[in-house]
């Protein structure tokens, strides 16, 4: 593939809204961007976990165990829900179950199926020259699109009313979340 169809192929799938994208702004929201960049090694070790072993073994496991990319979605789903009722939950009811982890960003990371995306069919062979120069500028637009959702979710804060509208953007990113986990439980409902 070549860079000038992978770049925007990459950055509209890494752009567009879903969980991971979700938790950041959420996080930007609540704590700005130093929070998010302390966030940002969680999410790319969520992405290259599920990536790399599908770049290496990708095509292999999907011939062999045609089930186990139904597994994965089910359990993203399931995940992506459970991230949608904490954040759910109202600021003072416990700020532990809303606060944006590093644990959740990875989990939800490894689990989103953008990964797959990425790993079976954005990204070249390992065996390919180009594979370690695209692998590392698909980590930096992990971080740049990472940092656009934390600075956006910042801006809602600007002013007075911030803990309200986070609040709202809180209960925003849980309805969001919910519909993105249907969506892939009806994915999965639709194609067995």
């Amino acid at each position: 593939m070549l860079i000038a169809t992978f770049l925007p192929a990459v950055l509209a799938l890494l752009l567009a809204p879903g969980p991971t994208n979700t938790l950041m702004g959420v996080a930007g929201a609540q704590a700005g961007l130093r929070r998010v960049l302390r966030l940002l090694p969680a999410e790319l070790a969520g992405y290259l976990t599920t990536i790399l072993p599908l770049v290496y073994l990708g095509d292999q496991l999907m011939a062999r165990w045609p089930a186990a990319a139904v597994l994965l979605k089910i359990a993203a789903a399931i995940w992506v829900l459970v991230i949608a009722f904490k954040l759910w939950q109202a600021p003072g009811q416990g700020k532990v179950l809303n606060q944006i982890t590093a644990r959740r960003i990875y989990l939800i990371t490894a689990l989103n199926p953008k990964a797959l995306v990425f790993g079976l069919v954005l990204l070249p062979a390992p065996d390919d020259l180009n594979f370690l120069p695209y692998l590392g500028l698909f980590c930096l637009l992990v971080s740049a699109v990472a940092l656009l959702w934390g600075s956006a979710g910042r801006l809602t804060q600007a002013g007075n009313g911030g803990q309200g509208r986070l609040h709202v953007l809180q209960r925003v990113a849980a309805v969001w979340l919910t519909c993105v986990s249907l969506s892939l439980i009806l994915g999965v409902v639709t194609t067995v």
